[in-house]
């Protein structure tokens, strides 16, 4: 599966099937999915395409893995809380700087509550956590609290 950023709405995932079919979902960032499938005679046109709220793409993720295997899981969206993969670029104005500078707790209530870094997920980092261009932050709260994280977090 590949990943592609799509500034200003969310982002791509690219899925090749094993009977070589093209899968797409769009995460948008308020929360939506577009579902897209591709004719196998030509991967450059969709045969199928919709779109999905929130609560119908979680009632499908539920379908493709019954949440009643984990039953301690949160389901943030019955709670009004989302979660979201925010990247930090390159050319971040946070690269290099540490996590406490962001403010993002106080200023949108939004929390960080792993960052990934190449193959290593860090729990929990701290005020003094350094970034790096290339780190996801997983970041929770509102919609519109998670959504004002990303615009600070993509500062350039």
């Amino acid at each position: 599966m590949s990943r592609t950023p799509l500034p200003g709405i969310g982002m791509r995932y690219d899925l090749t099937t094993r009977e070589q079919q093209r899968l797409s979902v769009v995460a948008h960032r308020d929360g939506g999915r577009t579902l897209s499938a591709y004719r196998s005679d030509d991967p450059d046109a969709c045969a199928l395409s919709l779109r999905l709220t929130s609560g119908e793409a979680a009632a499908l993720v539920d379908a493709l893995l019954p949440t009643h295997q984990s039953p301690n899981l949160l389901h943030t969206t019955d709670l009004g809380l989302v979660a979201e993969r925010i990247e930090i670029a390159a050319t971040s104005h946070w690269n290099g700087r540490v996590l406490g500078e962001t403010h993002l707790r106080t200023e949108t209530g939004a929390s960080v509550v792993a960052v990934l870094r190449r193959a290593e997920a860090i729990p929990s980092p701290t005020p003094d956590f350094r970034l790096a261009g290339g780190d996801t932050l997983i970041v929770i709260g509102t919609r519109e609290g998670v959504e004002s994280a990303a615009a600070i977090l993509g500062r350039e």
